[in-house]
């Protein structure tokens, strides 16, 4: 699964690999976690738009999002056929920018030892997304998004069995014409990242708190010191997203 990421890049380098319209200003998120906002961007009458969701998918058929399981992951094998899914992958595909992710491994006997995965030349990739629009009773919208995964690649795999879809620059318009292009067409997209595309650095367990936010989260570690960190207190429960028209979604 892909629990923590990060978008680090300007604003420039964003709109530089993705090409869309928009001309959006945020800054860096070194440790992005589940019911932040996350940055998509989708296709919109044939061009691409930015946009920001909350991480954690909600179908638009769920009654109360308060009682519904947080969706922020997808399995890619399975995403045309689960209701939760479906629709989405069908006619509301996205791309996720992300500078890198965050997975964790257990040691045997030991505790677990977070690593930050990134591309090994720097730069960018791009995720593939779903997003979802979610209206309650009294007219109230929220939007919100998923990470589709894939069984890790080598690389990877040695840290964790799943690892975030990376969907490349050539296969960006496919991924993203939901008009033209069907969700059976669009899985022949999906396929685990090249072996050769990331690499894994052993990270400080500060990044276990998503209160922490700084470039030090991404500074190589050893593994031996963080194993004797003392634990920090337990994260507060995230508060329940603002409905669209309460708030504006932000990355501040």
């Amino acid at each position: 699964m892909c629990g923590r990421f990060a978008l680090t890049a300007s604003p420039e380098e964003v709109r530089a690999l993705l090409q869309y319209l928009d001309q959006p200003n945020f800054p860096p998120r070194y440790n992005i976690a589940p019911t932040q906002p996350i940055a998509i961007v989708r296709q919109d009458h044939g061009k691409r738009r930015f946009a920001l969701v909350r991480w954690g998918l909600v179908p638009g058929w769920v009654k109360d999002p308060a009682s519904f399981t947080l969706l922020i992951n997808a399995r890619s094998e399975t995403a045309a056929e689960k209701p939760s899914f479906r629709t989405a992958m069908r006619h509301r595909r996205c791309l996720i920018p992300a500078s890198g992710f965050y997975e964790w491994k257990r040691p045997d006997g030991g505790p677990k030892q977070p690593y930050w995965i990134r591309p090994k030349d720097g730069g960018l990739v791009a995720f593939a997304g779903l997003w979802e629009e979610w209206a309650d009773p009294d007219g109230g919208e929220i939007e919100t998004g998923a990470i589709l995964t894939i069984e890790a690649n080598r690389t990877v795999g040695e840290i964790h069995n799943r690892m975030p879809v990376v969907i490349a620059p050539e296969d960006f318009d496919d991924w993203l014409d939901v008009t033209n292009v069907t969700a059976k067409e669009a899985a022949k997209i999906v396929k685990p990242a090249p072996e050769d595309l990331f690499e894994a650095i052993p990270v400080s367990t500060r990044v276990n708190s998503a209160r922490d936010d700084d470039p030090g989260l991404q500074e190589p570690v050893d593994v031996a010191a963080v194993e004797t960190q003392a634990p920090r207190p337990a994260p507060k429960k995230a508060q329940k997203p603002a409905k669209k028209g309460g708030g504006q979604l932000d990355l501040f």
